[in-house]
């Protein structure tokens, strides 16, 4: 698995990453305490790190922390760049750093690299929310800023926010077959200012995984058609494709879209047949 730069973090990160959100009924049984097929998605947490995945993103929306937490235990911790997200309910000051707390102790971890804002408010003031992140960049607990979800404009509000700390990451979805991140500006300013984007739903809720249109590119390299979608994205700089981990067999298959090359003739191609 490669590594590449996280934003200006410092850090370098697998050019891959995991996701744990799973669906809408696995949160409604979280929030009654129900987490069918935990095991197979802890395995599938384990498996992807074992083979070099590195970057790993959940949300206690998600109701997942707790089974990210039982993959990583006993793993060499500066290994994992371990992500998480507050939800928007819990924006302002206090909620938020009672938000973070609560999500240390469900990864049962002592910092955590990457906190994002996982939707934006439209009534709790941005700059009272950037305000408690550099308060835990402060204290040492956390690492790294991120935001998720957001516009144009409420990425550059969130920016202007910060007075002692840069934004790190923004993530969207994104994947050949949803592009907006292209025509909105957020991508070029992502590239500007060195900002990592996380790429969920990069095989775009499974449809490219179908798509014939992958197969010229596939047979070339001997890969699949989920793995020539996730390695257009993964070769692009900064941005860092964080497909769903929640069967083995699966990450196994995202891993291979790792270590391999598109052509330029490739890349073409597909951003034409994707357009």
């Amino acid at each position: 698995m490669r590594l590449k730069d996280f934003a200006k973090t410092g850090r370098r990160v697998s050019e891959i990453g995991m996701g744990t959100f799973y669906d809408p009924a696995w949160i409604a049984g979280g929030f009654m305490g129900v987490r069918r097929d935990s095991e197979a998605k802890v395995e599938a947490v384990r498996a992807g790190l074992e083979a070099g995945i590195t970057l790993v993103d959940t949300a206690e929306i998600y109701k997942s922390e707790p089974l990210v937490a039982r993959a990583i235990k006993d793993r060499n911790r500066e290994e994992i760049f371990l992500a998480t997200k507050v939800s928007a309910g819990h924006l302002h000051r206090e909620a938020l750093l009672k938000s973070f707390e609560r999500s240390l102790q469900m990864l049962g971890t002592p910092y955590i690299d990457l906190y994002q804002v996982h939707w934006p408010s439209g009534s709790i003031p941005i700059k009272e929310t950037m305000g408690a992140m550099e308060e835990l960049v402060g204290n040492g607990k956390l690492r790294h800023i991120g935001i998720s979800n957001f516009s144009l404009k409420q990425m550059e509000d969130a920016m202007a926010a910060l007075s002692k700390e840069k934004l790190s990451a923004v993530q969207l979805d994104y994947s050949l077959i949803h592009r907006d991140v292209e025509e909105d500006g957020i991508l070029p300013l992502c590239d500007r200012e060195g900002i990592a984007l996380l790429a969920y739903f990069p095989l775009g809720h499974g449809k490219l995984v179908s798509n014939s249109k992958l197969d010229k590119v596939a047979t070339a390299h001997g890969k699949t058609r989920g793995q020539v979608a996730l390695r257009w994205l993964a070769q692009k700089p900064n941005i860092f494709p964080i497909p769903r981990a929640s069967k083995k067999a699966h990450v196994l298959e995202n891993v291979g879209a790792s270590d391999w090359d598109l052509t330029p003739e490739d890349t073409a191609y597909l951003d034409s047949a994707f357009q």
